[in-house]
């Protein structure tokens, strides 16, 4: 069979591009569109504060967690796409609050057991906060299995946390994990931070290590914004559609 004319697929990938273009710019229109619902329901009454977020970027400062599968550190791509999710949400009236904004971890040089201390802190953080929501941010990895890719949500025991994962895993689902949707589940009760904040948590497990193909997408400022406009776009729709309720 012949191959295609160069003019053929420089035609395939210009139309490839354009489409992912109108997806994003989409992805956009909707978070704006549901910012400015949340923005109304939030304005009928002069009481209502806008919602405060906690961000945690898991890992951090002596702790890298996962080791990606070309080198790359959890810990990192934790804390930038933690910012831009910060960014999108701040932009659209939401406070925000991050657990670490560099590359540090929130235990003292002294301290016998830092990872310990690290997790006992985030949580004292988040509970004297008291925010709407938690989102942590992590990365997945199975060695033995390279093939398994997609960003997944997972909820704590709060009784809001099922429909609110939902909300973001569906958001993640027609962005990033096209023909591989996944479904958002309870979070394993032996993670200590998910079972121990008083509020609302999801952690987003953005996408796996182990995976060449991933890895190399979610070290791309493009892949990293996507993943956060649909975690925004996620927690936006469940805010708004409980003030509208």
């Amino acid at each position: 069979m012949p191959s295609s004319s160069p003019k053929v697929r420089l035609f395939t990938i210009k139309t490839a591009q354009l489409l992912m273009t109108i997806l994003f710019l989409f992805l956009i229109y909707v978070l704006s569109r549901q910012a400015a619902a949340l923005v109304l329901a939030s304005s009928t009454s002069a009481q209502t504060a806008p919602p405060t977020v906690v961000i945690d970027s898991g890992h951090g400062g002596n702790d890298p967690g996962k080791i990606g599968i070309d080198g790359s550190l959890e810990k990192d791509l934790n804390l930038t796409i933690a910012r831009k999710l910060k960014y999108y949400l701040e932009t659209s009236g939401v406070q925000v609050i991050m657990t670490r904004d560099s590359d540090t971890g929130l235990y003292k040089e002294t301290d016998s057991h830092k990872k310990t201390a690290d997790l006992k802190a985030r949580c004292q953080l988040i509970n004297d906060t008291a925010p709407a929501l938690t989102i942590s941010i992590h990365q997945n990895s199975m060695p033995d299995h390279p093939s398994v890719h997609g960003a997944q949500v997972f909820y704590n025991g709060a009784a809001s946390g099922p429909r609110l994962g939902e909300t973001v895993q569906a958001a993640l689902n027609g962005a990033v994990n096209a023909g591989n949707g996944k479904n958002a589940k309870a979070i394993d009760s032996t993670i200590y931070l998910m079972k121990n904040v008083q509020c609302p948590a999801i952690l987003v497990e953005c996408g796996f290590l182990s995976n060449r193909t991933e890895t190399g997408q979610l070290l791309t400022g493009g892949y990293q914004l996507k993943l956060a406009v649909c975690i925004a776009a996620g927690f936006l729709q469940h805010d708004t559609e409980g003030a509208s309720a």
